[in-house]
């Protein structure tokens, strides 16, 4: 049985933010729930995260209006503090991302398996959507 290689997304920013404030704001729940959204109507009201492989992590999305939501959850399996961490969702899909410091600034490469129901430019546009509002969060927290 011939096994179907699996497409690669990738999403980029640049953050004006030393790398250690970026992954703590990537990393830390308290602050997962006030950026992790592709749109102002959706949110995330609860957030957890074990940093270590092996941890698990889970976010749970919902539009605001309360019509729909689901939980994104995972474990990591590999994270360098501060350059890259690598986990495996739900449904084993791979994620990779990499915090590249350049002083002041700080650029982040997100690589994830495209999953097989919505096309593949809505994916890259959600997930795109999401580290835009991430990169508008760590710019403007103290």
């Amino acid at each position: 049985m011939e096994q179907l290689e699996k497409i690669q997304i990738t999403v980029q920013t640049t953050i004006n933010a030393p790398v250690e404030k970026v992954w703590k704001l990537w990393t830390s729940p308290e602050h997962i729930t006030k950026w992790n959204n592709a749109s102002e109507d959706w949110h995330t009201p609860y957030a957890e995260n074990d940093l270590q492989a092996g941890g698990k992590f889970l976010s749970r999305m919902e539009a605001k209006d309360g019509s729909m939501g689901f939980d994104l959850i995972g474990t990591y399996d590999f994270i360098t503090t501060n350059e890259s961490m690598e986990y495996t969702l739900g449904d084993d899909r791979k994620v990779s991302i990499n915090f590249t410091s350049a002083g002041a600034q700080t650029s982040i490469i997100e690589t994830f398996e495209a999953e097989t129901t919505h096309p593949i430019e809505f994916q890259k546009s959600g997930w795109q959507s999401i580290l835009d509002n991430y990169k508008k969060h760590v710019e403007s927290s103290d």
